[in-house]
């Protein structure tokens, strides 16, 4: 409750001032002096009851101070002009009760302090007003009925700020309800440690989140207990709302590391991946649709604001608890150190690589600030490499001399990768569809040869596996990937082009909008998701399915006439995540404009029904794969012949939700011809016959197939 709500108020000082009127010459104002110290009891009255105090207002001497009480000011204002000659004189002899002024003005005090004030256990919100507010914000009836002298000018007189109105309601509350006010200052104390060591110790793998890693002692935490501990409040505070910041901060990242590492099988660079967010909200769009995106976007950066916060406010109060119980602190804070260092020096673990003395965000710091030093190292680095070419000068007629006159097709298969082939859930489905299919290419008088390559990506990022494989050169991020575009390397549909002796196309659905690696790439003449014709519905991400995209190069290019043999490079989508719906198969004549899929499309899964479920996902994923071979093999014997020679692979392994938290990179690659001449220049690499590579089939980084694979079809190096 205020006391004073009128345009002048108190000093600050704790000192009465000298212009107060002496509380013997105003009798009826002043309090006896065995009543100067009154409880709370009895104050409450003669605030609430305005009868009790008419009395008081009509008495002469003290008319000057009761105007500024706000019970009676219609009365107290006429009163307080007509006669204000008796309190000067009175006002210039404060010596003999400055000193009864003072002690009653700091008792009231603290009376009125025991009034709306709680014991400094409860919470934070208890030390302001014992520790910083002035004594004057704490308003008393006393300081109210004490004014000072009219001859004293308000701009000389400092003014008091009213007390917080959340406070006086707050203290209030605490007061009525004592038990519920601890229950809810403990309970939040809690909270505020728990989100502390949450975020001290969160892990950077989702698989590695169990209780056990956060039963631990995080020395970061006893370092700064210890600082915030002997800092002045306000150092204090802000000193604990950085560390909030920069804690949430911490776990924002920690969180992007997991989401990374599900997968993409990566933890999360600060310096690169910012980029990548501009790609997730397409494929949020294209699985949800714009409305589940935008609420999606809205959730997380509500999330990220949300955790920055709780993280601030939890080390605050943390730290203004451990300040107001500075020996049972202390006390606590060197326990836990000896802890430490004892744990720490033996060795202590709840289990194998959980060490009870943990240093987790020191580490995770150091690993980051070490990250970006390298990624800005590695820029300057990889573009020596990349200068550095085989064949950046071999002569046109010393190039591919193996493979002239045949009708070449590289063909990605979008997240095709080891764990189709090998996982016990999708390996049954994928394993008869390639024996399947490779019965129809022998039947057609095609043969096979197949081995493992070392995708540079996982989970996504697929651009990363297509530069890896076509440049030669490992690309692992987007800054790699981003320079060698930029350059004139030598990639394999270039090589073709070089020679002179093939026309070079691309053919990928998947784009939709302008490409400009189409040059690096050396394609002469691209077909995206706009110029091959398809009028039927997405599937999720996929713009088209693979049958159609097959059907529309089949239409548009390869059955046309041509001076030379094709070099063409086809991106498939189907099987690209979130794997609902999948399209269905259809009689060759009836594919068309692809309005067929309309009524598949419909019919299919959401991606709701299955994104949330691991199994359905490896499911799908299986099916999806068996979807894309399988449209590849049926347009391969239609439509090839003798000169035809097929590479397909994919570009990297499932996200880690389907192909597993520690599965490998590896991903299958074959070659397909009729001509067995071909196979036969590449017997000396030892890979399995067939489409389905073994177990033991040698394995290759990705990068290394383009000179691998220029060297034995007759290109001479050239440095």
């Amino acid at each position: 409750m205020s006391f004073n709500t009128s345009s002048r108020q108190l000093s600050k000082t704790d000192e009465a001032p000298e212009d107060v009127p002496s509380q013997e010459v105003t009798p009826l104002d002043a309090p006896a002096p065995g009543d100067t110290v009154q409880t709370s009891e009895a104050e409450t009255p003669e605030v609430s009851a305005p009868e009790t105090e008419a009395p008081e207002a009509k008495a002469p001497e003290a008319e000057a101070p009761e105007a500024k009480a706000p019970e009676a000011p219609e009365a107290e204002a006429p009163e307080a002009t007509t006669d204000p000659e008796p309190k000067a004189p009175e006002a210039k002899d404060p010596e003999p009760e400055a000193p009864e002024a003072e002690a009653s003005q700091t008792e009231t005090s603290q009376t009125e302090a025991s009034e709306t004030g709680t014991p400094e256990t409860e919470g934070p919100e208890a030390e302001a007003p014992d520790a910083d507010a002035p004594e004057g914000e704490v308003e008393a009836p006393e300081q109210a009925a004490a004014a000072p002298d009219p001859a004293v000018s308000d701009a000389d007189t400092p003014t008091a700020p009213r007390p917080r109105r959340w406070r006086r309601v707050w203290g209030g509350w605490r007061e009525k309800y004592p038990v519920a006010a601890r229950v809810l200052a403990w309970t939040t104390t809690a909270v505020a440690l728990a989100v502390v060591v949450v975020a001290l110790l969160m892990p950077t793998q989702a698989d590695k989140v169990r209780l056990a890693a956060f039963v631990r002692l995080p020395v970061e935490a006893i370092f700064g207990a210890a600082l915030l501990i002997v800092l002045p409040r306000k150092p204090r505070i802000a000193v604990a709302a950085f560390a909030g910041l920069g804690l949430g901060a911490l776990t924002v990242v920690n969180f992007l590391d997991i989401g990374f590492n599900e997968y993409l099988g990566r933890g999360f660079n600060v310096v690169l991946d910012w980029s990548l967010f501009s790609d997730a909200q397409g494929y949020l769009q294209d699985t949800f649709g714009k409305g589940g995106a935008l609420g999606i976007a809205a959730l997380a950066v509500t999330l990220v604001i949300a955790v920055l916060a709780l993280t601030t406010l939890s080390v605050i109060r943390l730290g203004n608890l451990a300040a107001r119980h500075t020996e049972t602190a202390t006390r606590t804070t060197l326990v836990l150190a000896i802890a430490w260092v004892t744990c720490a020096a033996l060795g202590v673990q709840y289990a194998a690589g959980i060490p009870i003395a943990s240093e987790h965000t020191m580490q995770a710091l150091q690993f980051k600030a070490e990250q970006v030093q390298r990624t800005l190292q590695d820029e300057a680095e990889f573009a020596k490499i990349a200068k550095k070419d085989n064949f950046a000068n071999t002569p046109p007629d010393q190039l591919l001399t193996g493979l002239r006159g045949k009708d070449m097709m590289i063909t990605f298969i979008e997240s095709y990768g080891r764990s189709a082939i090998e996982d016990p859930v999708m390996a049954p489905g994928v394993d008869a569809t390639l024996t399947a299919e490779n019965k129809k290419l022998t039947d057609a008088g095609f043969a096979a040869k197949s081995g493992w390559l070392t995708s540079a990506t996982y989970g996504g990022s697929s651009w990363l596996g297509h530069s890896t494989f076509m440049s030669g050169l490992w690309i692992s991020n987007q800054q790699r990937y981003r320079t060698v575009t930029a350059g004139e390397r030598l990639t394999l549909p270039g090589a073709f082009k070089k020679t002179g002796a093939w026309d070079t196309v691309g053919v990928m659905p998947g784009v939709q909008k302008a490409w400009p690696e189409q040059n690096f790439y050396g394609i002469d003449k691209l077909y995206d998701s706009h110029k091959l014709g398809y009028k039927g519905p997405k599937f999720s991400w996929s713009t088209m399915p693979d049958q159609y995209a097959l059907t529309a190069f089949e239409r548009l290019v390869h059955s046309k006439k041509h001076d030379k043999p094709l070099m063409s490079t086809i991106i498939l989508t189907s099987s690209h995540q979130p794997w609902a719906p999948i399209p269905e198969l259809v009689p060759q004549d009836q594919v068309g404009d692809g309005s067929i899929y309309n009524a598949i499309e419909k019919a299919g899964k959401k991606p709701a029904d299955i994104i949330t479920d691991s199994t359905k996902s490896k499911q799908e994923y299986g099916k999806s794969i068996q979807y894309s071979v399988s449209s590849l093999i049926n347009y391969l014997v239609k439509y090839g012949n003798k000169n035809t020679v097929l590479i397909f692979l994919g570009d990297h392994q499932p996200i880690a939700r389907v192909s597993g938290n520690h599965a490998s990179r590896d991903v299958p690659v074959s070659i397909v011809a009729k001509d067995p001449k071909v196979l036969d220049k590449i017997a000396a690499w030892n890979w399995a016959d067939g489409l389905q590579p073994k177990q033991d089939t040698p394995v290759w980084k990705m990068n290394a197939f383009r000179d691998r694979f220029l060297t034995a079809y007759g290109s001479t190096p050239a440095p």
